[in-house]
């Protein structure tokens, strides 16, 4: 297991549809080691594949409270077959630096997707796991949560992380 820098916004492969998981073994078996050990030290309750700058259709979901025993949820070749229901909450990203904004979600979701070994899964998840797991379905498109946001948020976010960007430049410069 190692863990794995995380693309952040506005890297370009953020906004590349993923490709299909279609080979299941160790090499996935160590990509997903990977996330989870990624997700769980940034830490975050979810990580798309395409976060990590691997472009397939996989993601990984911990969603129990801290105190628990950890449950990881893989998920190769995600879709929402139906949805229902509205939810409106705030969201953060790993790949989007110290940002946070209400962003409206559907509340239940049933989903169709494969496990680790390839096998298929189907269920139906609601609330805040419904939220997660949609947030990470967006990555697996190229879309982040910012793109649900009204133009006028995310201009005053791009601003906001020009100079974000800019103050790291600057600690670079000084620290050479």
């Amino acid at each position: 297991m190692a863990l794995r820098p995380i693309v952040k916004y506005p890297v370009p492969s953020l906004k590349e549809v993923a490709k299909p998981v279609t080979e299941f073994g160790p090499e996935l078996e160590a990509l997903v080691a990977d996330m989870a050990e990624t997700m769980y030290a940034a830490p975050g309750v979810g990580l798309a594949a395409p976060q990590i700058g691997i472009p397939l259709r996989l993601c990984v979901i911990d969603v129990s409270p801290k105190e628990q025993p950890r449950n990881l949820i893989v998920l190769a070749n995600p879709e929402i077959t139906k949805a229902e229901g509205e939810q409106v909450d705030e969201e953060g990203c790993l790949s989007v630096r110290e940002y946070f904004a209400d962003v409206k979600r559907f509340e239940r979701i049933w989903v169709k997707a494969q496990d680790l070994q390839g096998n298929p899964l189907e269920f139906m998840a609601e609330g805040f796991y419904a939220r997660v797991i949609q947030h990470e379905l967006d990555h697996l498109r190229g879309t982040l949560f910012i793109d649900h946001l009204s133009s006028l948020k995310r201009s005053l976010y791009k601003k906001k992380l020009k100079k974000l960007l800019q103050e790291e430049e600057e600690e670079q410069q000084e620290q050479r």
